[in-house]
Order: structure tokens, then sequence, then C-alpha cells
């Protein structure tokens, strides 16, 4: 039987636009590894991407993705699911879901993230309520880490005194948790010592972390580091070594060998996959982001599936769809306000109004964060930026498919 036949021809999704478009970070530089990094006098354009959609009564949806430096790769896979959207239920996100997650298998289906985001942001909008509250809520205030960029080699995060002075500074803004992301040579001696002085100097008044984002070559080296997590207390070891963050069994022999917490599967796509990590026991926390894993709707389930293990979901970096899941989520105990360094803007795309920020300073007195308040996600765009920055465009119609 053809499910189309039932759907409603006024919530047909009748367009998808994708915008793509470029802004201008300075402070930001490139390491030796490819990462993204604090550098003094550096400037780096990035490119961002905008999505919105249309149903046939006029009705839309919008998103823009948060993850500049990956934004490149993501957006043609949105381009190659957009097209699959047209003619179906917008408000059959579950349906919506299932078809993209099967026509997109061999792509890990990253694409299909954005999407789902947008058909929430319309949804909210239509019955004119925010998106947590269409999931369920479970609170208004975020609880709120600072995440820090890596480090440079230029006078910004450049030594580990460097480091610890930084998490004195978020911690006198209100931050009750910072998380440490090391340079990307890798040296475990370099990245031990930092995590040692900053439990020092901060360990008694604020939650510890620690991303190695997959710098450590070996297995020993990761193993060398997560000692010293273990004797600074860190809250979590993540992403540790060159396994990328695919190998269970790596991770399983890494956690026979020291206390710390792991946090694993950022880089696992999709709920079947996430599951195996928890039946072999080889994380403590999951990893989840609206961005990676196929939209809030991907989000959500992996947040019950931990659940249903007693396990902790864990929201990776900052944007309003990792607010608004983190919102209706019980089992998360941070939200990342990522990534941050002294005099250097988060690198997200300047284009979020209704108040939306995630600026260091933008800490509350409580520690906390803000959940959205608007109807869908609670943000309005500011398009004519997009436009007028504007470096792609293509429109994907019902009419052209028909």
């Amino acid at each position: 039987m053809n499910r189309l036949i039932g759907v409603r021809p006024e919530a047909r999704i009748a367009k998808v636009e994708v915008h793509e478009f470029g802004y201008t970070v300075d402070g930001l530089g490139v390491d030796g590894s490819g990462n993204r990094c604090v550098m003094k006098g550096a400037q780096s354009r990035l490119s961002a991407f905008a999505v919105k959609i249309e149903t046939a009564d006029g009705r839309h949806g919008e998103y823009c993705s948060v993850h500049s430096g990956k934004n490149g790769a993501m957006v043609g896979q949105v381009k190659a699911a957009a097209s699959l959207l047209l003619g179906e239920d917008a408000e059959e996100r579950e349906a919506i879901y299932n078809k993209l997650k099967r026509a997109h298998r061999h792509y890990m289906a990253i694409g299909h993230s954005a999407l789902d985001i947008a058909l929430w942001d319309l949804a909210g909008k239509s019955v004119n309520r925010p998106v947590w509250r269409l999931l369920g809520g479970y609170r208004q205030r975020l609880p709120t880490y600072a995440s820090t960029l890596n480090g440079g080699r230029d006078g910004i995060l450049d030594s580990i005194e460097a480091y610890a002075d930084f998490a004195e500074e978020c911690l006198a803004l209100g931050y009750r948790g910072y998380k440490i992301h090391g340079w990307g040579d890798g040296d475990p001696k370099e990245e031990a010592a930092n995590l040692l002085l900053c439990a020092k100097r901060v360990g008694d008044k604020m939650d510890l972390m620690y991303d190695a984002a997959s710098e450590l070559s070996t297995l020993a080296d990761a193993i060398y580091v997560g000692k010293a997590c273990d004797e600074g207390g860190y809250v979590w070891y993540e992403d540790p070594f060159m396994d990328a963050g695919w190998s269970p069994h790596a991770a399983r022999q890494l956690k026979e060998n020291i206390r710390t917490p792991l946090m694993l599967t950022e880089h696992v796509r999709g709920l079947e996959s996430k599951a195996a990590w928890l039946r072999d026991r080889a994380t403590d926390y999951l990893r989840v982001d609206p961005d990676y894993d196929m939209g809030i709707t991907g989000t959500m389930k992996a947040a019950h599936l931990a659940e249903a293990f007693g396990l902790d979901c864990e929201i990776h970096a900052a944007g309003p769809a990792q607010r608004h899941c983190m919102a209706a989520m019980r089992n998360a105990s941070w939200y990342e306000l990522s990534l941050v360094a002294p005099g250097v803007a988060n690198p997200v795309p300047p284009v979020f109004g209704s108040g939306y920020s995630d600026a260091l300073e933008d800490i509350g007195e409580d520690g906390c964060m803000p959940v959205p308040e608007g109807p869908g996600l609670g943000v309005e765009y500011d398009w004519e930026y997009i436009l007028a920055n504007r470096t792609a465009y293509q429109a994907f119609t019902l009419k052209e498919k028909e």
C-alpha cells in the first residue's frame, strides 16, 4: 500500500531550500592535525548552511547548522536527501526518519539531521509551542560547562598555565564545569601535565572533563593520560585515541586500566550502532548530537535507549536543537558551551536572533543556560546576513518533482 495516499494535501512538503553561506572568525587557525585551534592574529573563513522547509499551506520550518567545521561535508548529504521529503506529510516525522535512514544508509545519514530539526521547528510553530514542550519537557535551565577550543602555540591556550588560568576565568563567570581540548600534537606527557595542573587549580570547585579528540596515538598513551584523569578526579574521558572512537573492543581495553568513566559514541552514528556499545559495556556515557544523529528524532531515540540501560546520555556541542533535546531529557547532566577560548568568539554562525546566544559571558548566575521559550526552536534567523553572505543556493519543489 502506498503510504502517501493518506497524506493531507495542505500538510504536504512543497519546497525545501538549502542556503550555503560563509562567515569569518578572528583568532582561529588550523593546527598540524587539521584541527581548528586558537591562533593569535589568525582569521578563518568558515562555511555554514541553513535549511528552510515549506508546506503546501505556507507553514515553514528553519534550521541553521552550528557545526561550522563539518558543514562542507554535511551539506552535500542534505541536498541529496532534500528531494525525498517532497510530498511527505510534514508532521509525520517518524515516517520521514525511517525513509531517510534507509535511503542514506550508505552515508551514515548525517544529512538527515538538519532536515529533521527543521521539521520539528515547523511542528512547534504550527501549534505555537517550543519544541522542548512537544518532546515532553523536564527542565528549563541547563547546567553548563565551558568547553575549550584546541590549544594553540602562539599566545592563546599555549601552555598548561594558560589552560588553568582560563579555567579560573570560567569559574569566575559562573561555570561549574570545564572541559579541556588539548593540543593537536597528542603528546601524552604534556596532556597529562595539563590535566593535573587544572585539577590542582580548580578541581575542588569545578567538574572537569577531558576530550583527547582521538589525538593520542596508542592505547599506552591513552592509559597514561587516563591515569592523570584518575588522579585529577575527572568526570569523564572522551574519545581517547586514534581508533577514532569506533572500536568497542579498544574502549573496553582502556576501561580495564583506568577508573575515569569513558564518554564515547560521538563518532558512532545511529540508534542501532550505539546500542552495540551499551550491550558490550564499552562506554560509561552515551554521546549524541542532533546535528549528527539524524536530528531531534534520532537524538531522543538514543537518549531513551541510554535511559533503558540506566545510563546517562550527554549532548554534544552547543545550539538551539541541543538545548531543546536536553530540556526534555532526564538522563543528561551538562550542556556543552563549545568551543571557547580567551578572547576568541565561539565559532558558530552569527545568525541567531530572539535573544539566543552561546557566548561565553552568557552563563547565568546559577551556572545554567536557558531553554528558548518561543515557538519551534525559539530563534529567529538573520536572513539578511545569510543572503548577503550566501555562496550557493538550491531549491527543491514538489511541482518540479511531479
